[in-house]
């Protein structure tokens, strides 16, 4: 088997490199090269590790035709074309608490910073001043931390504020009343931490929601003299309305470490009193450094190698662990979205996915990418688990998942079905054996098969004779039969066949079979 191989374009720590080989990759470690460069090598690599310096642009992406996964060693990925990735079937991961002791210890430092305006006071005595008098600070014992964003690295600052005797209120509209308890913060909305703030730290990413999230009109609820810290990303402050506060006094001092643009070569806040600022140092420690270039090459070679799925930004997260448990009903999912995808006509506009009995007790997002990816290969040849979600999406497909406490006839069991102009269509399946996919029902019609290769879907009455029909009319015409699988809905009535050939079945002979007596749909299928 060949082994996956992963390009590390950026600097990192060498032991990166050892990971990957220990764990079954080919490695090659080319950093500094130019986008031009790097879009003629691509093409031959399964993985991609990053830092900040590669771009991973539109171009990039579409030069790396063998490309399963990029990495990014730390928590941010401006540098990556997220949404084109997906649409070329992708995984973009990132490894969010690798640096989040550092990126808080550097918030909590400039906190200290530009309360005690250490930068300003250490460059004027160095300069052979001994300008006591001109730098009054503050504590902050017993003042009030307003946290904008409460995740990871947010609950680590609120945890250190809180050993500084500080109080500490948070905004984030994902934290709940019991995670604000267990953290030991107060919950509040926006403008009541405005309001109440002496100090505002910021950890939230950069999203449509949060861009100027401090804006001139939200810096302008905040209380007189509050000081401003932001480690998290450029561009969740108004910097042009900073400097206006800053200038007015209503803000008393403010520690950027990251900016809208950058590097940040020029910035309407340089100069500008009691404003201090760092070159995007929030992860710049050894310990960090390490710790996300070894995280990425454990994801990385975790995904190649294990098919485990860790800290994924554009697809559902599966463990290692969860990887072998769910691999027969991945296999399931995706042979029952591709069936009813391939039968199923008219305007779909909606497919839910239910699971009960033991599937029901596993994660249903990796089924339900699964289901997505089977169903949308009928309208493109290149879908995989990254890009179906997308793909239904642009489609306008509402996606639907249900997970039933019940068990039926069946300890496990997962059916889809599609919403179409005539109606419901549904099919479901089972794992039987050593964990074998198996169809179950079709349409409403109970019938037991394997979905493999190609196959033939015939609707028909449930008369005698039909069976002989069509057996001769695939032996006239070469074609062997591997499988033969029946259901009715009762005597006398509807009835469906579903069989396997050896070979694809070519169209002609299909248009005849429909033309046999009784028959009243006929469908070649392939899986």
């Amino acid at each position: 088997m060949t082994k996956p191989k992963v390009l590390i374009s950026d600097k990192m720590d060498p032991n990166a490199a050892k990971i990957f080989e220990e764990r079954g990759c080919d490695v090659d470690v080319i950093t500094g090269e130019t986008p031009e460069e790097l879009i003629a090598r691509i093409g031959e690599y399964d993985g991609l590790a990053i830092r900040s310096s590669t771009k991973v642009t539109k171009e990039v992406l579409d030069a790396a035709t063998n490309l399963k996964v990029i990495g990014r060693a730390g928590i941010g990925v401006d540098n990556v074309d997220i949404p084109y990735a997906s649409s070329k079937g992708v995984v973009v991961m990132n490894t969010p608490f690798g640096n989040s002791i550092t990126t808080a210890e550097h918030a909590i430092a400039l906190m200290f910073a530009v309360a005690r305006q250490i930068p300003a006071a250490n460059a004027r005595t160095q300069a052979g001043e001994w300008p006591k008098n001109d730098f009054m600070g503050v504590e902050l014992t017993g003042k009030t931390l307003g946290l904008i964003g409460a995740g990871n690295i947010g609950s680590i600052v609120a945890s250190r504020a809180l050993g500084l005797k500080m109080k500490v209120v948070a905004f984030d509209p994902f934290l709940t009343d019991d995670r604000a308890v267990e953290m030991g913060v107060e919950k509040a909305d926006l403008d009541t931490l405005l309001a109440r703030a002496d100090f505002i730290t910021l950890h939230t990413p950069l999203t449509d929601q949060t861009r100027n999230i401090l804006s001139k009109e939200n810096l302008a609820k905040t209380k007189k003299g509050v000081r401003i810290v932001n480690c998290a990303r450029g561009g969740l402050i108004d910097e042009d309305a900073l400097k206006e506060a800053l200038d007015s006094g209503h803000v008393a001092g403010a520690a950027l470490d990251v900016f809208a643009k950058e590097p940040a070569k020029e910035s309407p806040l340089f100069s500008t009193p009691n404003f201090i600022c760092t070159p995007h140092l929030g992860a710049s420690t050894t310990e960090a450094q390490v710790n996300v270039a070894l995280q990425v090459a454990e994801q990385l070679a975790d995904y190649l190698v294990n098919g485990g799925v860790t800290n994924a930004l554009n697809m559902p997260s599966l463990s290692a662990e969860e990887a072998p448990k769910l691999k027969p009903y991945m296999a399931l999912a995706e042979q029952l979205g591709s069936l009813v995808g391939q039968l199923a006509h008219g305007n779909l506009t909606e497919i839910s996915i239910e699971r009960e009995g033991a599937a029901a007790d596993l994660n249903g997002k990796p089924i339900e990418a699964a289901v997505l990816a089977g169903f949308m290969r009928q309208y493109s040849d290149s879908v995989n688990m990254v890009n179906a979600p997308h793909l239904a999406k642009e489609r306008g497909l509402d996606v639907r998942s249900i997970r039933h406490e019940r068990e039926g006839a069946y300890n496990t069991l997962v059916r889809v079905t599609v919403a179409t102009s005539q109606g419901d269509r549904s099919v479901a399946g089972t794992l039987f054996g050593k964990d074998q996919p198996r169809l179950v029902s079709i349409f409403g019609i109970g019938i037991e098969a394997d979905l493999a290769g190609h196959m033939l879907y015939v609707v028909n009455e449930d008369a005698p004779g039909f069976i002989g029909r069509i057996g001769t009319l695939l032996g006239e015409n070469g074609i062997n039969i591997g499988t033969f699988h029946l259901g009715r809905r009762d005597a006398g009535g509807e009835a469906v066949l579903l069989l396997s050939v050896d070979q694809a079945i070519p169209q002609d002979v299909v248009e005849a079979a429909g033309k046999l007596q009784g028959v009243k749909m006929v469908k070649a299928l392939a899986f």
